[in-house]
């Protein structure tokens, strides 16, 4: 019995080090620094370009939002005029207030829980859905509150548009790089993020679905070799 564990704990030990080798290679080959970029007019109007290219007019009046995340195991129905989500995983569904949170309600196979016995759940969907909803409607959220704008030149001669939030979600402090299509369309965006460790990770968005009210939504992103798919995406009034 204590050769086998030895031999365990070699192997462990083993894919461990295997593990830490490739995280290592995978650092030094892609992580990069926030670029530095020019504020000002020329940015906010690269941001402007984008917002009409996806219709941020009909994103404004556009009341209930659905999609899921995850291979369908976070799914939402959001009331953006109410302000409340309806985010649901596993057993449980929460009917999440996004103006006070404790006025949340949870279920757990159709039952309410105790306020005590929701505290958790209703931070966790509130994480969720900063998250989730991110891969949604991210372009729209250019000018929020507690943002930057700047420009970056690329390499290919184009204009970046890098966008520091410095308030607000789950991550203060992210950032992203769009890069963007000459018609305005997001074409993909650099991330640097608190839950990823390597700097510059691209996403695409590129993947854009005319909803049914005219709005323009994405429908898959590529991370790498992953694909985040979004559901079945909807927008309506």
């Amino acid at each position: 019995m204590k050769k086998l564990l030895k031999i365990f704990l070699k192997i462990v030990g083993v894919l461990a080090l295997l593990g830490l080798i490739g995280f290592g290679v995978a650092y030094a080959i892609y992580n990069e620094p926030i670029p530095e970029g020019t504020a000002g007019a020329e940015a906010d109007a690269l941001a402007i370009k984008m917002l009409k290219a996806i219709n941020h007019e009909q994103y404004q009046k556009t009341r209930f939002l659905e999609w899921s995340f995850a291979g369908g195991a976070h799914e939402y129905k959001w009331d953006k005029e109410n302000g409340k989500v309806v985010v649901k995983w596993d057993d449980y569904a929460v009917n999440l207030n996004l103006n006070d949170t404790a006025m949340s309600v949870v279920e757990k196979k159709g039952e309410n829980l105790s306020a005590k016995a929701s505290r958790d759940l209703v931070n966790k969907a509130w994480d969720y859905f900063n998250n989730d909803s991110f891969w949604l409607v991210a372009p729209f959220k250019v000018f929020d509150e507690g943002t930057t704008r700047s420009i970056v030149a690329q390499e290919d001669g184009s204009q970046g548009l890098l966008v520091h939030y410095t308030s607000g979600g789950s991550t203060p402090g992210d950032a992203y790089l769009w890069k963007i299509q000459p018609n305005g369309f997001p074409d993909s965006y650099q991330m640097w993020v608190q839950i990823i460790p390597i700097g510059g990770l691209k996403a695409t968005w590129d993947d854009w679905k005319v909803m049914e009210n005219g709005l323009f939504l994405p429908a898959s992103h590529k991370l790498g070799p992953m694909t985040l798919d979004m559901g079945q995406v909807r927008a309506y009034d």
